[in-house]
């Protein structure tokens, strides 16, 4: 495509945007591969050009044509096709950890899982007011999924950030989440789960319920937990394009959405506005905090233990102290715990940055970083941290749901495995400690 920038030359051409070409590449399932500038070729100072490359990603499995006829050309009588889709995207970019191998063709899923990610994404939307179903007037009105339970997290007992594994929860907090996921699980598998299938007819998501009784007292949101309501089985296929092409699916998801809920406001005669929207369906991700480590790591020099620099071994001290993000933030938001390393303020400024660690980086790095999880996070005088810190690896790290433990060792093999994913997906560049 051939955008021309300049004065209408008296034929009625009107003014055309780059920014709104790749707006509506985004909301059509394409991407733009190139934008190249050019001034006119007959001279003209007023007029300039540019050429827009645009194209319908196909990752060669079928995965992407599926899912692209799924979120843009399917029949949907409501939001919640798009709701399953999407939990499944961010279960696929931020809990891969929890997936489990099934066959050669498919992953299974805890299906609390699903329903914690959908429960994340509804809350703001219904908070704001926005129908998710021509029917849904106000608030969470007709809306399938929202019983007690979803009444109680919309009455505060938690917040949309609570809602993560790794979350450690009190009795009241426990008891309500418990509850909605159970609503939730009930009507993934009743209407989304039910309805979304092959071009032939045939279910996509295979779905296992487990019987869950009422919960009581307190409890960690992780992987055990999450199985209990059952488990949903994805094909591989998909589950690989969500992973490695979330840049595309999710935006794809988030403009179809926003396009329903807009039809929906205006059946009803309403109005909506596209900030609140867009502010709403916005992935509240936990924010880049690095509270936790650092505060432990000056109780630590407090106390008169050494804490070193995980890369370059240089003993720290309150003012060389920094808190490194070992698979960097800019490719994988990540604040779990076990992704948090001291490190010399030199040699994480100047030196790794946002950069991966080399395979033999890492590996060099092992001792000091199993010393420093264990001397901040494992401690048995501690009851939480050690527990957030085992839930958060098995949620985000490949290969240890299914492991039964998660001892030092079992982690850093774990992350090793990440970082090589991540090299390879990503081609995130490497870095490696040289004195």
């Amino acid at each position: 495509m051939t955008l021309r920038h300049g004065p209408d030359d008296g034929r009625g051409g009107y003014p055309v945007s780059l920014a709104e070409v790749e707006a509506l590449a985004r909301s059509h399932g394409m991407e733009v591969v190139r934008a190249v500038p050019s001034p006119d070729l007959q001279g003209r100072p007023d007029v300039s050009w540019t050429a827009v490359v645009l194209r319908l990603p196909d990752d060669g499995t079928g995965a992407l044509p599926l899912l692209r006829h799924l979120i843009l050309q399917d029949a949907k009588s409501a939001t919640y096709k798009l709701g399953l889709l999407r939990a499944l995207c961010r279960a696929a970019d931020g809990s891969a950890g929890l997936a489990e191998e099934d066959g050669d063709d498919h992953v299974r899923l805890p299906l609390g899982l699903v329903a914690l990610n959908w429960l994340r994404l509804y809350l703001p939307l219904v908070r704001a007011d926005l129908p998710q179903a021509p029917g849904n007037r106000r608030g969470a009105e007709g809306l399938g999924f929202a019983g007690p339970g979803w009444r109680a997290l919309e009455g505060g007992a938690l917040s949309p950030l609570d809602l993560r594994v790794g979350a450690v929860l009190g009795e009241t907090a426990a008891i309500a989440l418990h509850s909605a996921l159970r609503e939730a699980a009930d009507h993934i598998i009743r209407m989304p789960a039910n309805y979304l299938t092959f071009p032939g007819g045939a279910r996509i998501l295979e779905t296992t319920r487990a019987r869950a009784g009422r919960h009581s007292g307190g409890l960690v949101v992780d992987g055990a937990f999450l199985s209990g309501l059952g488990t949903m089985r994805v094909p591989r296929h998909l589950w690989r394009a969500m992973q490695r092409f979330a840049v595309w699916v999710e935006p794809a998801l988030v403009s179809e959405w926003m396009r329903l809920m807009q039809s929906y406001a205006s059946a009803q005669g309403r109005t909506s506005e596209a900030g609140v929207m867009a502010a709403a369906m916005t992935w509240a991700d936990p924010v880049r905090d690095v509270a936790v480590p650092r505060a432990r790591a000056l109780a630590l020099m407090d106390g008169g233990a050494v804490v070193h620099c995980v890369w370059s071994g240089r003993r720290l001290t309150p003012e060389t102290l920094d808190v490194d993000h070992c698979m960097p933030w800019s490719a994988w938001p990540c604040s779990d715990l076990w992704n948090l390393m001291p490190s010399h303020r030199r040699v994480n400024q100047h030196g790794k940055r946002d950069r991966l660690p080399s395979a033999e980086a890492l590996q060099q790095a092992g001792p000091a970083i199993a010393d420093w999880w264990s001397a901040a996070y494992l401690g048995p005088e501690d009851r939480v941290l050690p527990v957030r810190f085992a839930s958060e690896a098995r949620a985000s790290l490949p290969g240890l749901a299914s492991s039964d433990t998660t001892g030092t060792r079992e982690v850093h093999v774990a992350m090793a495995l990440q970082r090589a994913r991540l090299r390879q997906d990503q081609s995130v560049p490497e870095w490696s400690w040289s004195s």
